[in-house]
């Protein structure tokens, strides 16, 4: 497959699916999940996962579903929402010891109609939150998290996620300099885009490398500290 075949064939196959969301589309379509979109997750997994080692090298970038790639297929048993299938494609990048979700990572994510890039943590476990808290509280922590969030914001293009919570958490002093990093349940930076027009000139592989490259300060604050 051409690299600029990737993502508008992905693109394309999640759109069809996703108007055909069953699974006896998805089944006479198995050459199409596996050729537009299994196969070109694969390759991006080993290409970018190369690019982030350079800056992050003890990432994990894994080209197997349930791995770096995220499964297509949907737990229905307990959802309102009966359709079988995702339609979009997520890939994650981790660092650490415990379970991928739980670790800082770099999340790539294409839909017909979204394009987002994010590096940090989604959300904390009870455990994390709690060493979170006490680490920010800390004002030399809490400035260099500061810090590398202004910096990140800089770029007009990026954001801050994760700041959940309207009240400092009992226990904490709601004057303290670094209160606002506080009301977050996790941290993360992001790129967001609600289309995938401009990769028709630009390379994805090099402008998520740039991406995440700019992020990894974040991303590194978060190994090291929690």
């Amino acid at each position: 497959m051409k690299a600029m075949a990737f993502p508008f064939v992905t693109a394309k196959y999640l759109s069809d699916l996703s108007k055909n969301n069953n699974r006896e589309w998805f089944l006479k379509n198995r050459e199409r999940f596996d050729m537009e979109f299994l196969q070109p997750a694969i390759q991006f997994v080993i290409d970018i996962g190369e690019r982030i080692q350079t800056f992050a090298p003890n990432i994990m970038a894994v080209p197997r579903v349930d791995k770096s790639i995220f499964r297509l297929h949907r737990d229905v048993r307990f959802r309102k929402n009966k359709a079988p299938y995702k339609t979009n494609l997520g890939l994650y990048f981790w660092e650490g010891k415990g379970k991928r979700m739980e670790c800082s990572g770099f999340y790539f994510h294409i839909e017909p109609n979204n394009f987002f890039l994010g590096a940090g943590m989604y959300v904390f476990t009870p455990q994390q939150i709690k060493k979170y808290r006490d680490t920010v509280y800390n004002s030399d922590k809490g400035k260099e998290l500061s810090g590398i969030i202004s910096s990140i914001m800089k770029n007009k293009n990026y954001s801050i996620g994760g700041k959940t919570f309207k009240k400092t958490p009992r226990g904490y002093d709601s004057d303290y300099k670094y209160s606002e990093l506080l009301l977050h349940s996790g941290v993360y930076s992001f790129y967001e885009i609600e289309s995938l027009n401009m990769f028709h000139k630009k390379d994805i592989l090099e402008f998520t490398y740039n991406v995440f490259k700019d992020m990894n300060p974040l991303h590194q604050w978060l190994v090291k500290n929690i």
